[in-house]
Formats: structure tokens, C-alpha cells, sequence
């Protein structure tokens, strides 16, 4: 099922892998509570290995160590396991163009349609690749090559992948302003995405206003609203600093007032839900829901939608 085509509103989820060392139990227990509700895709983080340090035998050692790995057996495992179709996320960061081709090979030989392309984040103690690509249309224009049957250094069987990239709607904080960051969305649109799934936001208009300016610049591919459920205070004074976007003042004032944390909640699932409603008014694809392995927020949206 290729996600550019899916005609009906639908809902889908994003999973993240455990630490490492922890059991693939753990993804299993969300996305058991989860399938009941028929996602029509389950897709899953990938992160790039960073150096840490160590004491062995009596030496201190950096290592390269990935705090989540497995990504890819997840992938398969998901797959296998409920017969969803499940969506690996391809990160520019941390791989090289070479592993990147041959991590496709193995998508393709297991059947995945779908894919998404990021750059990831640029930290300071993340391995860099030789052969690593600084930006994700790069990544785009080599799987569309692929898709031609246009590998690194040969011509090969062709591959089918539908292009996911990811989009911005209160921007990408390294990009000076708004009109630079859609220019950078085209790019990789014109490499060859066919689907957008955009960064978490808190306000419906802020969507609205970045697919109305989408259109503006004549891009019409679907453009899937990112879904972050707040359930506490806490969180929601931390979101911003992390994932630099706006929390609405009479959010933060509602969770704020709440006396429980079952109060905050549902504080923070009614506004999800409301935000849900105006964004299917106006007309969206579908929603997908950042999970951040816990299902239960999860679980009070979609009984509600």
C-alpha cells in the first residue's frame, strides 16, 4: 500500500525502539492496544549512534553505541507479527550512502512500500559517516534513482518505494524564516517525495496556515498532520525546548489549573481531540500519532474519533 494513494481519512501511529539491552516486548505491548483500531501504518525511529564513554578494565574508552537500535528487526517484527504496513524512517545522519543502499536492498526484500526520510538531528557526539549526505532531498533523489533501477554504481532491478519527508509548520528551527523552510520541503517534493508528515503542533491554525501556503507554491502531495498528545504540565513546558514549537496559552492555562494528574490528562486529551475535530473540518488526509511509547493517550483518541 503505497501512503500517497490511502483515498479514506486515516489514522496512523509512530512507535520509537527500546533501549538498548530492553525487550521488543515493550513495542509489542502499545501496538497490541493500538491495532485493534486498524492503523493503516505503523512507522518507526531510527537513531544514529553516538560516542559514550566507558571504563574497561581500569580504561576509559569512547565507543560508538546506539541508545535505541533495532530499528529494522522491529520493522520486519511488526510486520510479521500484525500484518500492518510498517514504515521505517531513513536517517541522512549517520549513514552512509553506501549502508543507506544496501539497508534499501533489505526493505525491498521484505516487502516495505513505504518509507520516510529525514536528515536527523545534528548533536555533537553523533558519528559521522564517510559517504554521509548533509541534507534529505539527497536521500530522496537516491532512493527515486533506485526506484528507476539507477543504484550507486549499477543498474539493478527496480525498487518501489513511496517517499515520505518530514514538514514544518511553525518551521525547522535552523531554518531564518518560513518562506526558506518551504523552499527546502519542494526541494525534497521535487526529488521525489510523495508524502509529508508534519512536526508536532498544538494549534490547528498553525497547519492550516502551512498548507495554505503549500498550495500557494503548487504542492499537492498529502500532507499528514503530526499528532502529540500533552497530558501534563510538565511536558508541555518541556515540548518547546525541545521540539521548538508554541504551546497555546489556554492549554498551558487549562493544565495548569488542573488539581490531578488524571485532570491534566484529559485536559490535554480534550484538546487533542477538539484539534482533531477542526483539522477533519478543514479537510486532512488523515493523523499521525506520536506515540512515545505510552498507548493510553493513544487509546482516549482514537475511542473518541
Amino acid at each position: 500500500m503505497k501512503i500517497s494513494k490511502i483515498k479514506d481519512f486515516f489514522v496512523s501511529v509512530e512507535v520509537i525502539p527500546p533501549l538498548r539491552g530492553h525487550s521488543i516486548d515493550e513495542i509489542y505491548k502499545v501496538v497490541d492496544k493500538i491495532a485493534p483500531f486498524n492503523p493503516a501504518f505503523i512507522s518507526v525511529t531510527k537513531h544514529p549512534a553516538e560516542l559514550e564513554y566507558y571504563e574497561v578494565d581500569g580504561r576509559i574508552l569512547k565507543l560508538p553505541k546506539v541508545r535505541r537500535p533495532g530499528t529494522m528487526g522491529i520493522v520486519a517484527a511488526l510486520k510479521m507479527r500484525y500484518d500492518i504496513d510498517v514504515v521505517p524512517h531513513l536517517t541522512c545522519i549517520g549513514n552512509s550512502k553506501f549502508e543507506l543502499e544496501e539497508l534499501l536492498i533489505d526493505l525491498d526484500f521484505i516487502g516495505i512500500d513505504n518509507v520516510f526520510v529525514v536528515r536527523g538531528d545534528k548533536k555533537r557526539n553523533v558519528i559521522k559517516k564517510d559517504g554521509q549526505y548533509e541534507y534529505a532531498y539527497q536521500l530522496v533523489e537516491q532512493i527515486f534513482n533506485m526506484n528507476k533501477g539507477k543504484y550507486l554504481y549499477q543498474n539493478a532491478k527496480k525498487t518501489d518505494f513511496c517517499i515520505g519527508v518530514a514538514g514544518y509548520p511553525e518551521k525547522h528551527f535552523e531554518s531564518p524564516n518560513m518562506t526558506e523552510d518551504i523552499k527546502y520541503l519542494k526541494r525534497k517534493i521535487e526529488a521525489g517525495a510523495k508524502f509529508v508528515i508534519t512536526q508536532m503542533f498544538f494549534d490547528e491554525k498553525k497547519y492550516i496556515d502551512f498548507v495554505e501556503r503549500l498550495k500557494k507554491e503548487n504542492i499537492t502531495i498529502p500532507i499528514i498532520p503530526g499528532i502529540k498528545p500533552i497530558t501534563s504540565y510538565k511536558s508541555a513546558k518541556k515540548l518547546p525546548g525541545t521540539f521548538f514549537i508554541d504551546i497555546p496559552e489556554k492549554l498551558l492555562e487549562d493544565l495548569r489549573e488542573a488539581k490531578t494528574e488524571k485532570e491534566e490528562f484529559f485536559v490535554g486529551i480534550r484538546h487533542t481531540i477538539k484539534m482533531i475535530e477542526k483539522l477533519r473540518e478543514y479537510g486532512i488526509p488523515g493523523i499521525h500519532i506520536f506515540t512515545m511509547s505510552k498507548p493510553d493517550p493513544v487509546l482516549e483518541i482514537l475511542k473518541n474519533i
